[in-house]
């Protein structure tokens, strides 16, 4: 299925009345090369599907892709995810068919897991070398779906101590890539005993992971 099909029927299924059980909707976490931990977090994004499923009456598999930055079967994923700790390599290529996926449509959610940042960005720009990294302002719509964050980006984990702040880089005026930083959403997702976080901070994590998700359906 095409990425534009494909993102139709995401945006049918999620908001929509539910009726619909035989979802071939599924996301997808980014396997990169570099020797960053992309494979971080592994109960994140299951339970960031069934929030969703529960919240938006969305109907996405909970089976998650791994997939490859150079891959074709990139198309097929309306939403996918990167995480980790360390270095990310993209290849001409690779750089390539994911500025192509996101020109086309895709949504690319980057979430620093703590010592990410220096190569996120750099990864970022060799994506897109001639558009800037930008901060996303409080009134943009990524912050104001099911769950309004008046605030931004809600603190999960402390790392730095540093506020929590979303970047992105928009196409056409839509947010085509969302890079959170020093929030550590993903760790927010994952299973309740991995951090032992409160469940006011991973209600808070899953609500704006399914802001994203419900952005990607809505285009608004």
């Amino acid at each position: 299925m095409g990425l534009m099909m494909m993102i139709g029927s995401f945006s049918v299924l999620a908001g929509g009345d539910g009726d619909n059980k035989a979802s071939t909707v599924k996301i997808g976490l980014l396997k990169y090369n570099g020797g960053g931990d992309w494979y971080a977090n592994p109960s994140s994004l299951p339970n960031l599907v069934v929030f969703c499923n529960e919240q938006l009456n969305s109907n996405i598999q909970t089976d998650i892709v791994t997939i490859e930055p150079g891959s074709a079967e990139l198309f097929n994923l309306p939403f996918v995810h990167m995480t980790g700790h360390g270095n990310v390599v993209f290849s001409d290529t690779e750089a390539e068919n994911l500025r192509t996926y996101l020109e086309a449509g895709g949504f690319l959610h980057i979430d620093d897991n703590y010592g990410m940042d220096k190569y996120a960005r750099a990864a970022i720009k060799k994506i897109f070398p001639d558009k800037d990294l930008l901060e996303i302002p409080f009134s943009h719509p990524v912050y104001h779906q099911r769950f309004n964050f008046n605030n931004g980006l809600p603190k999960i984990h402390e790392h730095d101590g540093k506020t929590p702040q979303g970047f992105g880089i928009l196409i056409e005026g839509r947010l085509a890539l969302f890079y959170s930083y020093e929030c550590d959403l993903g760790d927010g997702w994952e299973d309740p005993e991995v951090h032992n976080d409160s469940k006011e901070v991973r209600l808070k994590a899953l609500q704006m992971g399914a802001n994203l998700i419900q952005y990607v359906c809505s285009g608004d």
